[in-house]
């Protein structure tokens, strides 16, 4: 039986994400951005928390497990860096997996933003999970990182087939479009930006994209054929990411 995932807004601009696996009934969160809007949507869903799965450590990710389990009970899961703010029942990394009822996540390494953030596939729902690592059009800070890894963490997710959903957890589409148009004058990237800018003036959200949208669009996962924009020509693909990145954290459109 398929995966239902529930989306809500949350905090300035995180997005929640609750999934409930249909065949035992069973739930989970992606992080917990916000405690209080996290079990207002249970209650209003009726779901049973099992597990929280958390992507990294950072307050907007994991600052509201010990409220959640403790009004739920359910189990936390996460990298080991998440102990910096909050106890873990169990710690998974790249190539480990977590059952939901009879829901499979693949957990894969995608380091960068912080150095232990991972990311949640289900590649029978096609649906992942991604933290801050890849944002629709752009990419997390590398707060901890080092731009060969996240490059790496980003190339894994390019990996995955190209209709997996993708979920954020960020509202930053709009900000993102307006750079990527400043490194990529692609008629894909122009008819993408100009879909979200008026997605964003009726209030809708961006959140989720695929990866088959992204690696067409996205200026992180087109760093290559990027490089010479960028002023990294002949460089490996590495360093055009970094030098995209680096564009980026400058950037004030």
């Amino acid at each position: 039986m398929p995966l239902t995932v529930h989306q809500f807004a949350c905090l300035s601009d995180n997005y929640g994400f609750l999934v409930r696996d249909e065949a035992s009934g069973l739930a989970a969160c992606i992080d917990t951005p916000e405690a209080g809007a996290i079990l207002r949507e249970l209650d209003k869903l009726g779901w049973k928390l099992a597990l929280i799965l958390n992507t990294h450590w950072h307050p907007d990710h994991a600052g509201g497990n010990e409220e959640v389990k403790a009004a739920t009970g359910a189990q936390v899961v996460g990298p080991g860096e998440v102990t910096r703010i909050a106890r873990l029942d169990r710690e998974v990394r790249g190539g480990d997996s977590v059952m939901l009822g009879e829901t499979r996540f693949e957990v894969i390494e995608s380091g960068g933003h912080t150095l232990g953030h991972i990311a949640y596939y289900d590649a029978d729902d096609a649906v992942a999970f991604v933290g801050d690592t890849l944002f629709a059009l752009g990419c997390g800070r590398l707060f901890e990182g080092k731009p060969e890894q996240m490059w790496d963490s980003l190339q894994r997710l390019a990996a995955l087939p190209d209709d997996t959903r993708v979920y954020c957890a960020h509202e930053y589409t709009a900000s993102n479009a307006r750079f990527a148009l400043s490194v990529d004058d692609g008629p894909a990237l122009k008819a993408r930006a100009a879909a979200v800018f008026a997605a964003r003036e009726r209030g809708e959200p961006t959140v989720p994209t695929t990866i088959g949208l992204e690696k067409a669009t996205n200026p992180f996962l087109r760093a290559p054929q990027l490089a010479e924009r960028v002023g990294a020509a002949g460089q490996p693909d590495y360093k055009a990411f970094a030098a995209v990145r680096e564009a980026k954290d400058m950037f004030r459109g």
